[in-house]
């Protein structure tokens, strides 16, 4: 370029360092990790935010606080508090219950799975994780559902205790039902929002027939 041979360059510039400057001053909190916190705060945080999303669920609501900050936790502990409370009460089970906890275990994680690859495949927007989280967390209505039959199923086993329980599994199956897709269907296309959701129905349907055709050995 032949205007640039007049241009010099003063030697009291340097041309040394850092090539970008950062915008804003540096905080201390940026150090700052879970790693440096105590073991007691980091557990007390991840109960709380595990409260939330179950507070979330008791009340649902379209929103993305419960896909914000996604975790496993409470899954886990609502599928192995299912799995434990239907352990024993087939009447098909010669054995001490043990494959039946397998049963309930692998069913509602595949079923979380499968659901959550239709979802992917439709083309929902929502990660793989985030569905897990919200279909575990969604099966909390049902673990309290069976929790009441178990209770009524203390007082006998009659008709007047199955209408209680049918009433109760129905409820809480509508509410899981209700949850879950308050919570996954802004995440899929409006014309595919029905696919999602019957995989969905069929999940909390397979799980509430479980709870109601219970019966203690």
């Amino acid at each position: 370029f032949p205007g640039l041979a007049d241009v010099s360059i003063s030697q009291d510039i340097p041309v040394e360092g850092e090539i970008t400057v950062p915008v804003g001053s540096h905080s201390p909190d940026e150090d700052y990790s879970t790693l440096d916190e105590p073991v007691k705060d980091t557990i007390m945080r991840d109960l709380k935010a595990v409260g939330k999303k179950f507070v979330h669920v008791m009340y649902p609501r379209k929103s993305s606080a419960l896909l914000r900050d996604w975790d496993l936790w409470g899954p886990l502990v609502l599928c192995v508090s299912l799995a434990l409370m239907l352990q024993g009460g087939s009447a098909d089970s010669k054995d001490d219950g043990g494959p039946q906890f397998a049963e309930v275990f692998v069913i509602i994680w595949f079923g979380a799975v499968v659901i959550t690859l239709n979802s992917k495949l439709l083309g929902g927007t929502i990660s793989f994780f985030q569905s897990l989280c919200v279909l575990g967390y969604c099966v909390m209505p049902l673990t309290v559902a069976m929790l009441v039959c178990r209770l009524v199923l203390l007082a006998g086993a009659g008709t007047v205790s199955f209408i209680i329980r049918l009433i109760v599994v129905g409820a809480m199956f509508g509410w899981s039902t209700l949850a879950s897709t308050a919570f996954l269907a802004d995440s899929q296309p409006p014309n595919r929002k029905a696919l999602v959701v019957y995989p969905i129905f069929l999940f909390y349907f397979v799980i509430s027939w479980m709870i109601l055709t219970f019966t203690p050995q």
